[in-house]
Order: C-alpha cells, then sequence, then structure tokens
C-alpha cells in the first residue's frame, strides 16, 4: 500500500487468548459510500487515499496495511441477563490502534468483516441499513459532546447477505479509544485466568484510567464514566437498546448501536428494541442497568482485589453502591441546564420530575419540549397545554430567583438542548433510499446532525416531530 500508517498495537501484546489473530475476509466489489473527513483528519489519515483505490480496499478488508495486527477480541457477557460464557467479535475486525493528532490512542475497527471463531453460526456481514445508522447516530453523539465510538467510513462490499430479506452489505470503519468491554473481564475471571485479567487490567489502567494505582481504584474510575455517560444519554433522550454486559464499554464511551434510538414522545417506559419484551432496557431503567453491569465487572475484579476476599467484597459493593448518587448528581446537573437554572437549589429534582410526569401524561415531545424552553411554544407540544402552564409557573419562580436576562436565559438553554437529533423515523427514510440507491438523503441528514445546537434554516425539517404514520416503534440490530 502507498500510504504508511503508523500503528502501535498494544491489544495485540497482550495474552493471546484474548484474541483469535486473523484477517478480514475480502468482498466482491467494494465502494465508498461516506468518509468522515474530519476525522481522518483527526487520525492524520489522508482522506483523498482513503477515497482512493487503495483505501477502499483497507476500508472494507480487502487490503490489511503494513503494521496492522487483524485480530477478533474475546469477551463474554450478561444477554438480557443470561450469563453466555463465550462471546467475542463475531462480524468484527481491529485492524489496530494508531495515536492521533492529539496524543490519544484509537482502535481501527471494521464491523461487518466476515467470519471469526465467535461468530457462533452468523455469517460475520453487517447490512447497510445498520452501519448508515450506526454512522448518522454515532457522528450525532459525537457532535452533541457524548462520549461514543465514532464512524470513519461505510463501503458497500457488492454482496448480499441475508436477513428477514436480501440486503446489501456493507462494512463501517469504526474508531474508538479501545473495545474493551465489561465483558472481557467477565470471560477471564469466568476461565478463572488470573494472570490474563491481571495483565488486561493492568493496560485498561495505562491506557483509560493512568491515575487508578489498582483494580479497586479502576472500578471506581469505570463506575465515575458510566454516571457521567448515563445521565448524558438520559439528558437527550437516548435508548441504547442493548444494554448487555458485552456492550458496555470500560472507556466510558457510548459503543454498539444496534437497536438504539431517540424518544419522540417521552415516556420513561419507551423500549424500542424489538427483542426487549419485558422492557429491561427502557429508558428510564438504563441507570439500574449500568449498575447491574458495573456490579458484574466487580465481580470479575475481585480476584485481583486482596487476599482478604470479604474485604475486597465489602470495597467493591461500596464503589457499585456510589453508581447512584453520582449518577443522580449527574443527570440532575443535566437536567437543570436544560431549564436554564445555574445555581443548585432544592427542589430542583422535584421541578424536573414534575415536567417529565406532566410531558408523559401529555404526549409531549421529548426535544422538541426542552427546545422549545429556549423559543417559545412548549406548551404547543402538550395534549392539555393548561399542564404546562402549571408547571410554567413554578418555573418562572425558580428562574427569578437567578437573575438572568430572558436572552442570556434562552441562549444557555439552547446550548444544552439540541433542535436536531437522529429520528428514527428519518434515518429509515434514508435508509431506503440508501437501499435504493439514492445516499442524497443520508448525506442531506448527516449535515443537519453536525449542528444540533444551531437553528439552521436548512435543518428545520429535521426538527419536525414523527406523525401518526411515521412513528417506528421498534428497531432492529441487524445481526
Amino acid at each position: 500500500m502507498s500510504v504508511h500508517i503508523p500503528f502501535d498495537n498494544s491489544y495485540a501484546r497482550l495474552p493471546g487468548h484474548l484474541f483469535t489473530r486473523l484477517d478480514p475476509t475480502p468482498v466482491r466489489a467494494p465502494h465508498l459510500l461516506a468518509l468522515n473527513g474530519a476525522l481522518a483528519a483527526e487520525l492524520g489519515l489522508d482522506a483523498d487515499w482513503l477515497a482512493s483505490p487503495d483505501g477502499v480496499a483497507m476500508l472494507a478488508g480487502n487490503a490489511v496495511p503494513d503494521g496492522a495486527a487483524p485480530l477478533a477480541q474475546l469477551y463474554a457477557g450478561h444477554q438480557f441477563g443470561g450469563w453466555v460464557p463465550q462471546l467475542g467479535d463475531g462480524r468484527a475486525i481491529l485492524l489496530g490502534e494508531m495515536i492521533d493528532r492529539h496524543g490519544r490512542r484509537r482502535d481501527i475497527h471494521l464491523k461487518g468483516a466476515g467470519r471469526t471463531p465467535y461468530s457462533r453460526m452468523g455469517d460475520g456481514r453487517a447490512a447497510l441499513g445498520p452501519v448508515l445508522r450506526e454512522y448518522l447516530v454515532s457522528e450525532a453523539m459525537h457532535v452533541m459532546g457524548i462520549p461514543t465510538t465514532r464512524a470513519l467510513a461505510a463501503v458497500t462490499t457488492g454482496e448480499v447477505v441475508l436477513r428477514e430479506a436480501p440486503l446489501p452489505g456493507a462494512v463501517l470503519t469504526r474508531v474508538a479509544a479501545s473495545h474493551i468491554r465489561v465483558g472481557t473481564f467477565q470471560a477471564l475471571a469466568a476461565r478463572g485466568d488470573i494472570a490474563g485479567l491481571s495483565a488486561l487490567t493492568d493496560h485498561v489502567i495505562a491506557r483509560h484510567y493512568p491515575d487508578a494505582g489498582d483494580a479497586m481504584a479502576l472500578l471506581r474510575a469505570v463506575v465515575a464514566a458510566q454516571a457521567r455517560l448515563i445521565a448524558q444519554w438520559l439528558a437527550v433522550g437516548f435508548v441504547h437498546g442493548v444494554m448487555n454486559t458485552d456492550n458496555m464499554a470500560v472507556s466510558g464511551e457510548t459503543i454498539d448501536y444496534g437497536p438504539c434510538a431517540f424518544l419522540d414522545v417521552y415516556h420513561p417506559d419507551t423500549v424500542f428494541s424489538s427483542i426487549d419484551r419485558t422492557g429491561r432496557y427502557a429508558y428510564a431503567r438504563q441507570p439500574d442497568i449500568a449498575m447491574w453491569n458495573l456490579a458484574q465487572l466487580a465481580s470479575a475484579l475481585l480476584p485481583l482485589m486482596g487476599a482478604d476476599r470479604d474485604r475486597a467484597i465489602e470495597d467493591a459493593t461500596a464503589a457499585v453502591r456510589a453508581f447512584a448518587p453520582q449518577v443522580q448528581a449527574e443527570w440532575l446537573a443535566r437536567f437543570r441546564a436544560k431549564l436554564g437554572l445555574a445555581v443548585p437549589q432544592d427542589g430542583h429534582g422535584a421541578l424536573i420530575g414534575d415536567l417529565l410526569a406532566r410531558m408523559a401524561a401529555n404526549r409531549a415531545d421529548f426535544t422538541r419540549t426542552f427546545r422549545a424552553l429556549a423559543e417559545g411554544g412548549a406548551r404547543d407540544e402538550f395534549l392539555d397545554p393548561a399542564a404546562f402552564d402549571a408547571w410554567e409557573a413554578d418555573w418562572h419562580a425558580r428562574l427569578a430567583q437567578e437573575g438572568a436576562t430572558p436572552d442570556t436565559r434562552a441562549a444557555a438553554i439552547a446550548a444544552v438542548n439540541p433542535a436536531v437529533i437522529p429520528r428514527t423515523h428519518r434515518i429509515e427514510a434514508v435508509i431506503a433510499a440508501a437501499l435504493d440507491g439514492d445516499m442524497a438523503p443520508f448525506h442531506a441528514l448527516h449535515a443537519a446532525l453536525a449542528r444540533p445546537f444551531d437553528d439552521v434554516l436548512d435543518a428545520r425539517p429535521y426538527r419536525l416531530a414523527p406523525l401518526p404514520d411515521e412513528v417506528v416503534p421498534a428497531t432492529f440490530c441487524g445481526t
């Protein structure tokens, strides 16, 4: 290949039973659909080269660049609460790691790269629709300031994958701080591999939490990172959809955008995933599930927490229980800002909870209601506008205590409440057009999502809530 990529593959230097070395499976006719030039620049990669035939060959998995160390990662996990002792990258290959222009270590990862030893009867491929969904949603999360994996490129394969129907195949090039999951630790702990568990722990500390001196400190750091992340999800109405332990990254990034979605009408029990029949991963249950997942991480790390097991269990339990007040504090800070309240006071939590309860009872749109607190017209989102009026009087009384000017307050509210989010009905329309060979709707939506907090004229159609016949009640993971 004509361009040198400065790989430095630290994960590949860990014990070999953490992964299987193998190359991506080549595809028939790769074609570039979307390339993230800004992210390429961050990585120090030449976007023009990535768009060239040699670059597209790499993005599709048809060519492995010098210095790469392709591998599929092993992990286990609890899926919907049920233990699965071996999962792993069933359709993804970690090409390698590189240091970006800001000195950050980043994984370069191909999703849809073919079968691996962890495919569990799957075809190892990805369909076009889920690739475009992850590209749009992950990049939208990034510009909203939420830690996330990123999308570098989407490439079609010229091959068909079979799901409910034959669909065009595609490969997503994903970039992440790492792809190490709670389930990675679980896999080693379940095998009694203390040496491997220790090596992985040291690797994660050095890579993500250099101030953490041991396994207990690492646990506390991951707890804090997840508290921040989950509160950020809730603040924008994001529902991950499948918060299995193998889908929780210890780096604190959002990972694995499968049946994810953003709220339209607000209700705390909203579920999108077509396979979540019990509501385990509903919008408002995400903090509880995150805490449950962190308890599984704590259990996996116990062998590294000293010879006094009872003391280790006590300390680890305290570390996990600290998640609840941390995520509550993070949630309160973010929702207080969404209301334009700058000075913490008693009663703010009740004020926020009252608004959310009224929104749920009146089928108010989550994003549009909060944005309208800055722009006016929030009452129009309620079936009974009087329900908003009653709350608004209390809100205005709280605002009056702070003394900010209306313009200053409106600007502060607009700065944290997005006007444009990747609404599911818009994404489904993009996918339908792409399946017909038209990528213009994808690029238009991507452009609108790039400035979520601005009142951009061209983006105003994307601010609209779905009409009744446009509502998408369920989403799918694409495997």
